[in-house]
């Protein structure tokens, strides 16, 4: 895979300096960090964005997200490791991501309106938003993610 633009960081600092600000406003939300490393995994994976899923699954395991549960989270319906304000996240991520497939449905709000106040779905709606943007950025530009070092087999 090669990049499309050498940094496209740098290519569009106002904006990217805007998208950080929005990062900045969903962390202090007082959404869980755990869930939102949920949330941005499983966008990126129906968004097929090996950057983001890198990105966050190393801060989602140095912030003590069990693997188990990383491994597991494209099978999270099917999953007993999450819990229902989780599963409630993950569906309207899924449903956020695939919009113009899902057009966002009544169960899937109706899961979320349950499970969070009207601030914490419009926070939560926001990071699903924000994650789908940075998904677009670097699929789009094909930025390539961190090679980690090679651990030993164990």
């Amino acid at each position: 895979m090669t990049p499309r633009l050498e940094n496209h960081f740098k290519a569009a600092p106002d904006a990217i300096k805007a998208m950080m600000a929005v990062e900045a406003s969903i962390r202090a939300s007082g959404l869980e960090h755990s869930l939102l490393e949920l949330v941005k995994m499983r966008a990126s994976q129906i968004n097929g964005c090996a950057f983001c899923l890198h990105m966050h699954a190393t801060d989602a395991r140095a912030h003590g997200e069990t693997e188990m549960r990383l491994y597991l989270l494209s099978a999270w319906r099917d999953s007993t490791l999450y819990n229902e304000r989780e599963r409630a996240a993950l569906a309207w991520t899924e449903a956020l991501t695939r919009v113009a497939e899902t057009g966002a449905p009544d169960p899937d709000y109706d899961l979320v309106k349950r499970a969070f106040t009207d601030g914490e779905q419009v926070n939560l709606t926001m990071a699903i938003g924000a994650i789908n943007l940075w998904n677009r950025l670097q699929v789009g530009f094909r930025a390539a993610h961190p090679v980690d070092a090679p651990q030993p087999a164990a």
